[in-house]
């Protein structure tokens, strides 16, 4: 009887997770010439910071969209998570803890919020979008109590390092994905997949789906609430209502790069692509004098495009 080895076993996985990106992959590579060629200060080190600046907050929202998906899930709550985030940053950073209090303090936030969504949704067998929307106005109200108007304080020296003339948000970027990538060789960063593609299969093979799932939640609420602490460094200052727009970009983006709704569809650098395809287009838009109202139908049209046309594809294959 023949045998596969390990290495040939793992290319053919990665190949099949892999299809369909290719398309992607070329789009997105088109998208950066033509910002090239119309922002030609991209290729400097100053303009590719500023650009990854940012690209970087859509990418870790996206992160945070795609981890649930992928297992099966969804979240409204991306966008309060990110301003709770801003808003904490910005509240407890000047206080006796300093810089790594507010850190730990928007670390922390997000993980408990996240972990108690993901602990209703897996307990009281609620639907997570419901959860999600219903947790989206709490925590927009807690970040409104806290500040009501934009302001705060954030170091200037924090703002330098992050928002600054260095692509310290690309390295970030790229740190961030290493760490996923590590993740998902550990059993809860495997069951995240197959407790999203089969529940029942993976918790007959021994899989804790339950709390893979409140850990998936948890992970979220901790990206979001990231994302929220660099925006405030980037704009110097909280605000309540800052991550409105994250909501629904982190699906779009996140449905852009491949990852279905049913779970364990889709990769992470398929949603990281997704963002960055999306962060690329507005900027092209912008730079052709696209009008706001036509940007937002351009989008649209795209996104629609792009989950269409490989379903369209895939039925004239079958057919």
């Amino acid at each position: 009887m023949s045998t596969i080895s390990p290495s040939r076993l793992y290319g053919s996985i990665q190949l099949r997770r892999n299809r369909g990106l290719a398309g992607l992959y070329l789009v997105v590579a088109a998208f950066l010439i033509l910002y090239a060629v119309l922002f030609p200060g991209i290729l400097s080190i100053g303009g590719f910071s500023k650009f990854t600046q940012n690209w970087f907050p859509l990418a870790l929202v996206t992160m945070a969209q795609a981890l649930l998906m992928l297992n099966g899930g969804i979240t409204l709550a991306i966008g309060p998570l990110v301003s709770l985030g801003a808003v904490i940053a910005a509240t407890t950073m000047q206080g006796a803890l300093g810089v790594p209090g507010g850190i730990l303090a928007v670390a922390v936030a997000g993980l408990l919020i996240g972990a108690v969504i993901g602990a209703i949704v897996t307990h009281l067998r609620l639907p997570a979008i419901i959860v999600t929307l219903a947790g989206s106005f709490i925590i927009s109200g807690i970040a409104l109590i806290l500040l009501p108007r934009p302001g705060g304080f954030i170091p200037d020296w924090l703002s330098t390092v992050l928002a600054g003339h260095t692509p310290v948000a690309f390295v970030l970027l790229a740190v961030i994905l290493m760490l996923w990538k590590a993740f998902l060789a550990t059993p809860l960063g495997l069951g995240i997949y197959a407790a999203g593609d089969n529940p029942v299969g993976a918790f007959r093979s021994g899989v804790p789906v339950e709390r893979v799932k409140v850990a998936a939640f948890a992970l979220s609420g901790l990206l979001a609430a990231l994302t929220g602490l660099f925006v405030a460094a980037q704009t110097g200052s909280g605000d309540p209502v800052i991550g409105t727009p994250f909501t629904l970009n982190s699906i779009a983006a996140a449905v852009l790069g491949g990852v279905g709704f049913l779970g364990g569809k889709g990769t992470m650098r398929g949603a990281i692509c997704g963002s960055l395809l999306l962060s690329v287009m507005i900027n092209v838009m912008f730079f052709l004098g696209f009008p706001p109202v036509a940007q937002y139908v351009a989008q649209g049209l795209i996104i629609v495009g792009a989950v269409a046309v490989p379903e369209l594809l895939k039925g004239w294959r079958v057919r």
